[in-house]
């Protein structure tokens, strides 16, 4: 009786195991998010879009790896769509389709938490730090910088998971 309940035991303790690296591994940016503009707050206000959709899909087989779709209708009405695969150590990754960048660096701080820095011919033109509610339903981002126009721009943008 003793060797079933150490087994039993044993096998407790491997599907907790298995349910706490499935939690632990999972990418809280995977998925997509959609802008909040009723709680976001641009600086210029007359530059913030009028939509904004991020897909965030991870890469199988790369740990740490996303390919991010982006889909904009711009203040002025402009539908864009860019896309880029960054990994979350800090290098620059080339964005394909945006306007404001053509190189972006994302940072993996903690679980909820990364930095980005965004380039345009190889000078940062935007930095933000992205945070994730600990419930994964929605994320904060901080962008201060200089925009394409060459105003200094303060962004709190908030965003919601689809």
């Amino acid at each position: 009786m003793n060797g079933k309940r150490t087994v039993t035991v044993a096998l407790g303790f491997v599907c907790l195991f298995g349910v706490a690296v499935a939690l632990y591994g999972a990418d809280i940016q995977v998925g997509t998010w959609k802008i909040n503009l009723a709680k976001s707050k641009y600086n210029p206000s007359n530059l913030a879009p009028k939509s904004t959709t991020v897909k965030n899909d991870a890469l199988q087989g790369e740990l740490g790896t996303a390919k991010v779709t982006v889909d904009v209708v711009d203040y002025t009405g402009k539908t864009i769509q860019y896309e880029y695969i960054v990994r979350y150590d800090g290098n620059d990754y080339p964005t394909r389709g945006d306007p404001n960048r053509n190189a972006t660096a994302l940072k993996k701080i903690d679980d909820y938490t990364f930095e980005q820095t965004n380039k345009k011919g190889g000078k940062v033109t935007t930095t933000s730090k992205i945070v994730y509610a600990r419930d994964g339903k929605s994320r904060t981002m901080t962008t201060t910088g200089t925009n394409p126009q060459g105003q200094k721009v303060n962004n709190t943008i908030v965003w919601d998971k689809q």
